[in-house]
C-alpha cells in the first residue's frame, strides 16, 4: 500500500508540473518583456533591437522595453540577463563578443550554462580594409606588403578584445604577418584615423565602413565570413582570396537566462524566424550591412560553444590581455 500511494503522489507531482508548463506558454507574456542592449544607444545592436522590440510587441501583445546596458565589454547588461528569473520577461540581444569575454574577463556568469539560446538574428561580416597609400590591391599583395616589415603599418581596432581585433589577430596568426595593433574606443574613431591616414589597416563592421569603400576612400580587400556580403558582392572572402580557413562571422541573437521553459523558448524563436522573413527587416539589416540568419536554439547553441573554443585558442596564441 505505502508503494502505491508513493506511485500515486509522484504521478501527481508530474501532471502538476506538465500543467505548470502548459499554463506558462498559455500565458506568456504576463507583462511587458524587457530586451537588453549590452551597448550604447545608436549603434548597431541598438538598431536592431529596437526594430525586433517593436515586432514582437506586434506579435506577442505586450509591450517590449528596451534597456541599454552598456560597460565592461558588453558583460554588465549580460549579467544582468544572467540573473534574471527564467520566465521569457528578461531577454539579451547578445553579440559575437559573447563568445570572445570568457577568454579576457573575469566573469560572474557561464557564457555557456548560464543563458537559454532563443536564436540567432543575423550575421555582420567584418572586412579588411586598407588605406588608399598601402601598396597592393588584393589579399596577397597585401601580405606580400606586410611580410616586407614596412615599419608604417598599424593595424586599428574598436577595442581590445573586440571583433575587429580578433579578426587582424586571427589574420595574424594565420599569415604568419606583423602589425602593429592599435586599439581604439569605437569604430568610429578607427575610421576617422583611417580616413587622415594616422592607420593603415583596419576590420570594421561593413556598416561602420561601407561607405568610405564606395567612396574610394578606404580599399576593401576581403570580407571575413566563409560567404561574400551582398552589401559587398564584388569583394572576395579572405577564404577565397588566398587564406584557406580564415573565417570570423560577427552575429547576434536572443539569449535568456539559463532554464527558461521549452515551450516559451520555442514560441519565441518561432517568432523571430517569421519576423526575419518580413521584407521590411531584411531590407533595415541589409542597410546595416547585415545579413538575416535565423536558427534553431540547439543551432545557436552550438555556435556560441564552438566561437568560446575558437576565440580562446586566438586569444592565449596572440598573448592578448585586457589594458
Amino acid at each position: 500500500m505505502p508503494e502505491l500511494l508513493i506511485t500515486f503522489f509522484s504521478s501527481l507531482v508530474v501532471i502538476a508540473a506538465l500543467c505548470g508548463t502548459a499554463y506558462a506558454q498559455a500565458d506568456y507574456p504576463a507583462r511587458p518583456i524587457r530586451l537588453i542592449v549590452p551597448l550604447v544607444p545608436g549603434g548597431a545592436a541598438d538598431i536592431l533591437g529596437r526594430a525586433l522590440g517593436q515586432k514582437l510587441t506586434e506579435r506577442l501583445g505586450q509591450q517590449v522595453v528596451v534597456d541599454n546596458r552598456p560597460g565592461a565589454g558588453q558583460t554588465v547588461g549580460t549579467e544582468i540577463t544572467a540573473r534574471a528569473a527564467p520566465d521569457g520577461h528578461t531577454i539579451l540581444i547578445a553579440a559575437s563578443a559573447h563568445t570572445i569575454n570568457p577568454s579576457l574577463w573575469k566573469l560572474r556568469y557561464d557564457s555557456n550554462k548560464d543563458f537559454s539560446a532563443i536564436g540567432m538574428v543575423a550575421m555582420v561580416p567584418n572586412v579588411l580594409v586598407i588605406h588608399p597609400s598601402v601598396p597592393g590591391r588584393s589579399v596577397k599583395e597585401f601580405i606580400a606588403t606586410a611580410r616586407a616589415k614596412r615599419a608604417d603599418l598599424t593595424f586599428g581596432s574598436s577595442g581590445t578584445g573586440s571583433a575587429s581585433h580578433l579578426s587582424g589577430e586571427l589574420f595574424k596568426l594565420s599569415t604568419g604577418i606583423q602589425f602593429v595593433h592599435i586599439p581604439y574606443k569605437g569604430q568610429g574613431q578607427v575610421m576617422t584615423d583611417m580616413l587622415g591616414g594616422h592607420i593603415k589597416v583596419a576590420f570594421p563592421s561593413i556598416p561602420a565602413s561601407i561607405h568610405h569603400i564606395k567612396s574610394g576612400k578606404m580599399i576593401a580587400l576581403g570580407v571575413t565570413t566563409r560567404q561574400r556580403s551582398s552589401a559587398l558582392p564584388e569583394v572576395p572572402t579572405i577564404d577565397e582570396a588566398g587564406v584557406p580557413g580564415y573565417e570570423v562571422s560577427g552575429w547576434y541573437g536572443i539569449l535568456g537566462p539559463a532554464g527558461i521553459p521549452k515551450a516559451i523558448v520555442v514560441r519565441l524563436n518561432a517568432e523571430l524566424t517569421r519576423i526575419l522573413q518580413e521584407p521590411s527587416m531584411r531590407e533595415m539589416l541589409a542597410r546595416e550591412g547585415a545579413e538575416p540568419r535565423a536558427s534553431t536554439p540547439d543551432e545557436f547553441t552550438q555556435v556560441i560553444a564552438a566561437d568560446i573554443v575558437k576565440w580562446a585558442k586566438v586569444v592565449k596564441a596572440a598573448g592578448i590581455k585586457l589594458e
